[in-house]
């Protein structure tokens, strides 16, 4: 029956009523937080383009996982700048390199955290891209995958507790599985960045990365933004060779996309917030045209009602103390 009769405000009215009816919730298991891992001892340097973030070495870098850890915060995802980059990103991959040194310190110090490494060599290559170039200045896909798949060997053997793939190339998932497998290392999941767009929300992390290209762009192997039918079939194809989770990049302008792939899929979603998404909220709320706490609790609660699982955030920290004390709206 119509209004008068039927009144939907009548479960709005009060917070507990809000809250007793919600339908999509944000918890701390849902979040991954990003960390940027450096040389040197005592680093703790703030990305100028993202407030709050910083790269840090490794010593600041335990602080840091323990603090996150005793949030509650199930899992820290790595992103290594290393001692010197070169054309063939040797930094990526070398088993004692800056990630898997930092893996093995965070594990021997807070052994039940979760560590993710990402896995790409866009940080470590001097050109900034994520492969191998040909002579004519082209990515090349396949001669790329076997550095991949050392460099997710590397992270696996010292501990990570997750490989995440980022680079876009083809075939890269079963090359990581294949190589994996062939090492003993099994057991180790694999976070496919399936659906990874060449997006302009990725500004601020090729600050905090050190890894924005110095020629072209990435528009040749990551995803075009217009297309959504397309990472469908990306999903698929990682999930065919080998991964255990599928992730959408950047998450906020492509809910629906991530919707589409939270219905086609029998695996878990994750979502990347970008550091994009992140930086807009925080300037906003730095002059006082947003409330940034509520707006980066909405943002992130319509990641999880589009179908993430899992969300790779900047914000988990203080979602995390958000919670705990009982902020969700």
């Amino acid at each position: 029956m119509p209004y008068p009769t039927q009144r939907p405000r009548r479960l709005r009215r009060t917070a507990t009523w809000r809250r007793m009816v919600r339908e999509t919730r944000l918890a701390v298991d849902d979040l991954v937080y990003p960390l940027f891992v450096v040389p040197g001892e005592d680093v703790r340097t703030e990305v100028k383009s993202m407030p709050g973030v910083y790269q840090m070495s490794i010593d600041r870098l335990v602080r840091e996982a323990v603090e996150v850890h005793g949030l509650g915060i199930p899992a820290v995802i790595l992103f290594g700048i290393p001692e010197h980059k070169d054309a063939e990103g040797s930094g990526g991959y070398a088993p004692d390199g800056i990630v898997p040194r930092a893996i093995r310190a965070i594990k021997s110090e807070v052994p039940d955290l979760q560590v993710w490494a990402d896995v790409c060599l866009c940080e470590y290559t001097d050109h900034g891209h994520c492969g191998l170039l040909t002579a004519a200045g082209e990515v090349d896909n396949d001669a790329t995958l076997p550095l991949l798949a050392a460099a997710a060997v590397a992270y696996a053997g010292a501990g990570a507790d997750a490989v995440a793939p980022s680079d876009m190339m083809d075939g890269r998932i079963g090359a990581v599985r294949a190589a994996l497998d062939d090492d003993g290392l099994s057991q180790v999941p694999i976070v496919s960045y399936a659906a990874k767009y060449a997006s302009a929300f990725y500004g601020p992390f090729r600050d905090a990365a050190e890894s924005a290209p110095a020629f072209g762009d990435r528009r040749a192997y990551q995803m075009d933004p217009a297309n959504a039918v397309e990472a469908l079939r990306e999903v698929a194809l990682d999930l065919e060779e080998g991964a255990d989770v599928v992730m959408v990049k950047p998450a906020g302008p492509y809910l629906d996309v991530l919707r589409q792939v939270r219905d086609a899929v029998d695996v878990p979603v994750a979502a990347y917030q970008v550091s994009g998404e992140y930086s807009l909220i925080q300037a906003a709320a730095a002059n006082g045209w947003v409330d940034g706490r509520r707006v980066a609790l909405e943002s992130l609660v319509g990641i999880r009602r589009a179908g993430a699982d899992l969300i790779l955030t900047y914000f988990a920290k203080d979602v995390a103390r958000w919670l705990a004390e009982g902020s969700t709206e």
